[in-house]
C-alpha cells in the first residue's frame, strides 16, 4: 500500500463494474488503518433529498476506504455536526494511488440511520446486474462484503461501536 501523508488531498474515483467513471471528488486523508485509509470529504452538489435522508451541501463525509474488504462506509453529518447516518457502498477492494483512490461500485449499497437500522439499497439493481454486468468474482464479492458489513452492524464493531445494542 503506498503510504499517504496525513493532510494529503487525494481525488476519489468511482468506476461503475465496467469499469466506466461514474463520479470523481476530492477529499483530505486523516488516518491511516492497516489496510485501507480514512478521508474527509464535505458534500459540494446541489441538495439531494433520497427519501431516507438528505445530503446537503457543506455535509461532512468521514469516507473509511479499504484494501482488503468489499465496500466503503461514509459517516455522514451535517454542517453543524448532526450524525445523519452511514452510507455502506459494496464495492471491490480500494485501490489506493499516490494522489487517488479509486474503487469500483457494485451498485448494492446499505443505509444505515443513526438509531443503527439498516435499509438494503438497490436490491433490483443488483440482482439485474448480477446477471448482465457482474463478473461472478464480483458477484460473489459483493455478496461478501455485503454480509460483513451487516455482521459488523449487528455486532457494533468499528465504525458502529458508538450504537447502543437493541
Amino acid at each position: 500500500m503506498l503510504q499517504h501523508k496525513l493532510r494529503d488531498q487525494v481525488t476519489v474515483i468511482k468506476l461503475s463494474p465496467q469499469g466506466e467513471e461514474k463520479i470523481r471528488y476530492t477529499g483530505h486523508i486523516i488516518e491511516h488503518l492497516s489496510h485501507g485509509v480514512v478521508l474527509q470529504a464535505s458534500w459540494t452538489l446541489p441538495m439531494q433529498d433520497l427519501g431516507y435522508t438528505c445530503f446537503e451541501p457543506q455535509d461532512q463525509f468521514r469516507e473509511y476506504y479499504y484494501t482488503d474488504r468489499w465496500f466503503n462506509i461514509f459517516a455522514i453529518s451535517s454542517v453543524i455536526g448532526t450524525h445523519k447516518g452511514w452510507y455502506c457502498n459494496v464495492t471491490e477492494p480500494a485501490q489506493l494511488g499516490r494522489d487517488y483512490i479509486r474503487q469500483v461500485d457494485l451498485l448494492l449499497d446499505i443505509w444505515v440511520n443513526p438509531a443503527g437500522e439498516p435499509l438494503i439499497l438497490d436490491k433490483d439493481e443488483f440482482a439485474i446486474a448480477t446477471i448482465t454486468a457482474l463478473t461472478e468474482r464480483q458477484h460473489i464479492g459483493a455478496r461478501q462484503g455485503l454480509q460483513m458489513l451487516l455482521q459488523m452492524l449487528e455486532a457494533r464493531q468499528e465504525v458502529f461501536s458508538s450504537l447502543a445494542y437493541r
